[in-house]
């Protein structure tokens, strides 16, 4: 279908004419007439199908048709841009780089209306969002924890919000978002419209839609089960300690000229990289621990092709909006199938061929033969290992926690050694020329050495210890 038969207002389509949009999704074409008419939708679609624009271009309609001329202002009066941009639209995502790529589809798309549009998340120093609030806008779009705080601090008036938003529902419900959500969606109007959109569908995002939307129009594009033909998918077996040398090796032989590699924990990310740099090859990490700056500057790097690799973690992973992506590898394959089909969804967009490749060890067999009971098909094994070579521990350990310091396990302990020996070792070690240390005093009951006791006061402590030389401090040794 074309955008131009949906019939959307006119600065609109100009917008997505140049853009290059011409010919609207599944999901695009399904949901965008039942948010027209201002019904609740309630739609379910895999990533990478469009799903910012099925809500937000339904919405920005709405706004440009409900926007007054300033012309019944009396003249030299200068608008209130508070009274002229009040937050109308209030859309929820549950990561920093899915907010700003919804923030920027749209500015996009509604670039022509006058509109103005922030993103609001944590992460990052609140001042310039609480100034963007209070000059105005008409479309917010934040995470629930960020968008909480300022509320909290009465920053945020949510009272003339006329479409509510929930994107990736179901990732918002894995990181624990529930609570927020609800504690937001009581501040907003009821008399609004609901959109919810999610990659899957479970029963909790069932029951959240039935307490937040009345009577929702559903829209249920491609299961899950179903992933792109022209995805080439593939899995090596291979032992858990040779996984960073099989992407090292994969990453030259192939090569991937655009990969994102999908790792279980941060710790784990941190340590492909790493391991990559090790071998020369360009890679960024991106997930919970990096800072927005950091994460954004990954991602730019990635975009303009100037490294060749993004390891990601899942929750980090949504809003990447990357094209032409060449690869994807499942470094640690998810316990999830349907994660797995998000996953490889990052490539073989927009008609474009992609190659998805799935590093299986031994305890992950399980999770392999699931995913293979969602797609309904067998992933072809691939045989071409490269040749292994014995790696230091530190680059392939069993748990993801970061590295701790070694200890030497043959020295014994402080409390374990002798009082007179530690006192041989400590001067043993001491460079040669310094003094070996103070006699000790003598036992008041004959001669065997005693504890070190002091002889009256030493007021400034240049007084000198019985039994010692009486040396000077340090700082008027020269020292």
């Amino acid at each position: 279908m074309l955008f131009a038969e949906l019939r959307l207002a006119e600065p609109i389509l100009r917008a997505l004419v140049t853009e290059g949009y011409l010919n609207a999704t599944p999901v695009q074409a399904a949901a965008i007439p039942l948010a027209m008419a201002g019904k609740d939708v309630l739609a379910c679609a895999q990533t990478g199908t469009g799903k910012t624009a099925a809500f937000a271009l339904p919405i920005l309609h709405r706004l440009a048709l409900a926007a007054k001329p300033d012309g019944a202002k009396p003249e030299g009066t200068k608008p209130d841009p508070r009274q002229q941009h009040k937050a109308r639209c209030l859309v929820l995502s549950p990561t920093r780089e899915l907010a700003t790529q919804i923030a920027t589809g749209f500015r996009t798309y509604g670039k022509h209306l006058g509109l103005r549009c922030t993103v609001i998340f944590g992460g990052v120093n609140q001042n310039p969002q609480a100034d963007a609030l209070r000059r105005g806008v008409d479309v917010i779009v934040a995470t629930p924890g960020r968008l909480l705080d300022l509320m909290n601090q009465g920053l945020v008036d949510l009272r003339n919000i006329e479409a509510f938003v929930l994107d990736e529902a179901d990732r918002m419900l894995d990181m624990g978002f529930i609570h927020d959500i609800r504690k937001i969606a009581s501040q907003v109007p009821p008399q609004r419209q609901t959109l919810l959109f999610s990659a899957t569908m479970p029963t909790e995002i069932r029951r959240l839609a039935e307490s937040l939307m009345r009577d929702p129009a559903t829209v249920q594009i491609a299961p899950v089960a179903v992933t792109a033909d022209l995805i080439d998918q593939s899995v090596y077996h291979v032992e858990k300690k040779n996984k960073p040398q099989l992407l090292a090796h994969l990453v030259v032989a192939l090569p991937m000229y655009r990969t994102i590699v999908f790792t279980r924990t941060k710790h784990g990310a941190d340590r492909v990289v790493r391991h990559l740099h090790s071998r020369g090859i360009k890679a960024e990490a991106i997930h919970g621990n990096k800072t927005q700056n950091a994460r954004q500057r990954a991602l730019d790097n990635f975009r303009a092709n100037k490294i060749p690799v993004l390891v990601a973690t899942d929750i980090a992973s949504r809003g990447i909006d990357v094209d032409d992506v060449t690869h994807v590898v499942n470094y640690d394959l998810t316990h999830e199938p349907e994660t797995y089909v998000h996953r490889i969804g990052r490539t073989g967009r927009a008609g474009a061929k992609g190659a998805a490749i799935a590093f299986c060890d031994r305890e992950e067999m399980q999770n392999l033969k699931a995913i293979e009971r969602l797609l309904r098909k067998t992933i072809p094994v691939k045989s071409d290992h490269p040749t292994y070579t014995a790696e230091p521990k530190s680059e392939h350990a069993d748990n993801d926690r970061p590295p701790r310091r070694e200890f030497n396990n043959q020295q014994p302990r402080r409390q374990d050694v002798p009082q007179n020996q530690q006192r041989d070792n400590r001067n043993a070690n001491r460079p040669a020329g310094r003094p070996q240390g103070r006699s000790q005093p003598q036992h008041p009951t004959g001669g065997g050495a005693g504890p070190r006791k002091f002889v009256g006061k030493r007021p400034g402590g240049n007084a000198p210890r019985a039994g010692g030389h009486g040396r000077k401090p340090a700082f008027q040794r020269g020292r």
